[in-house]
């Protein structure tokens, strides 16, 4: 707990130097039988076209001794018709409780270029594409499909395309792919012992903590907004494919609803279920997110 209390103190005080308004995230996530994740994140404009954050979680899995944590630093510039995001990701070292395990750590960046398609203000239509490349390293043990194992450096790559989609200022349909490289081989792998989620590389549309390496994903999300009074409806679906046979294929359903609470405060509830074929592998996973501005 004092690691993640020295995180979010260096959050406040790194946004804080240079904004006279934060916008500032707290969010809780989990099930009853395999995790608790807590979130904290703030960000900040230091100009017309930058803006900037930090972001710190703490996850507690029922696979691991000790918690999880990990921080970020997201970068965005803003352009009149694109948008570039950077995301620098670190995961602590975590320390193994079997001796025949190295202590698990990653990092890697995460980085998106967002054009603009369509801007049809008369009719509030308006379309967005995106394209994102990510990549990762993580320190853990490797299994393969002969039984041996490997405590070493493993690393991913992920590349996604999407297109969003806002109509008439009432809908919202954005649709995305994602597809994964293994840059030191994935044919004989049979799984990997890592504490880092997958989502660190791009969005899998599940508030699961994804530590199966997938071999692709798709997804949908459909939104109905009600943009004089800041709230949303929302519903996603995504399918993906995982190395691991017995992870393969997997579904995600997620909705959720957003509105305003107070002034400058907003709320996100969601509930998301999780299964593979068969209905095996059920997961039902809440998750509440308040967020405000000061």
């Amino acid at each position: 707990m004092k690691k993640i209390t020295v995180l979010l103190s260096l959050l406040t005080l790194t946004v804080g130097l240079h904004a006279k308004t934060v916008d500032v995230g707290l969010a809780y996530t989990g099930d009853s039988h395999h995790f608790d994740r807590v979130q904290a994140s703030a960000t900040v404009a230091l100009n017309l076209n930058v803006l900037a954050g930090l972001e710190a979680k703490m996850t507690s899995e029922r696979a691991f001794k000790d918690p999880v944590y990990a921080v970020s630093m997201p970068l965005a510039l803003d352009l009149e018709l694109i948008r570039i995001s950077l995301r620098p990701f670190y995961y602590f070292k975590n320390k193994s409780d079997n001796p025949a395990f190295q202590d698990a750590s990653a990092f890697g960046i995460a980085t998106q270029l967002r054009m603009a398609m369509r801007e049809d203000e008369v009719n509030d239509i308006y379309s967005h594409a995106f394209i994102s490349a990510a990549f990762a390293r993580q320190k853990g043990t490797v299994f393969f499909n002969d039984g041996t194992d490997q405590n070493r450096y493993y690393s991913q790559m992920a590349y996604s395309l999407g297109l969003s989609n806002t109509f008439f200022n009432a809908f919202g349909l954005d649709l995305m792919g994602t597809i994964f490289q293994y840059p030191n081989g994935i044919t004989d792998v049979a799984g990997l012992r890592s504490i880092m989620d997958q989502q660190e590389l791009a969005n899998l549309q599940t508030l699961d903590v994804v530590h199966q390496l997938p071999n692709y994903t798709v997804g949908a999300r459909l939104t109905r907004l009600w943009a004089d009074n800041g709230s949303s409806l929302y519903v996603g679906y995504r399918y993906g494919e995982f190395h691991s046979t017995a992870d393969k294929p997997e579904h995600s359903l997620i909705v959720g609803n957003s509105f305003i609470v107070a002034q400058r405060v907003s709320l996100d509830v969601m509930y998301n279920h999780v299964r593979t074929v068969h209905n095996k592998n059920r997961r039902d996973i809440l998750a509440i997110q308040l967020n405000t501005s000061f």
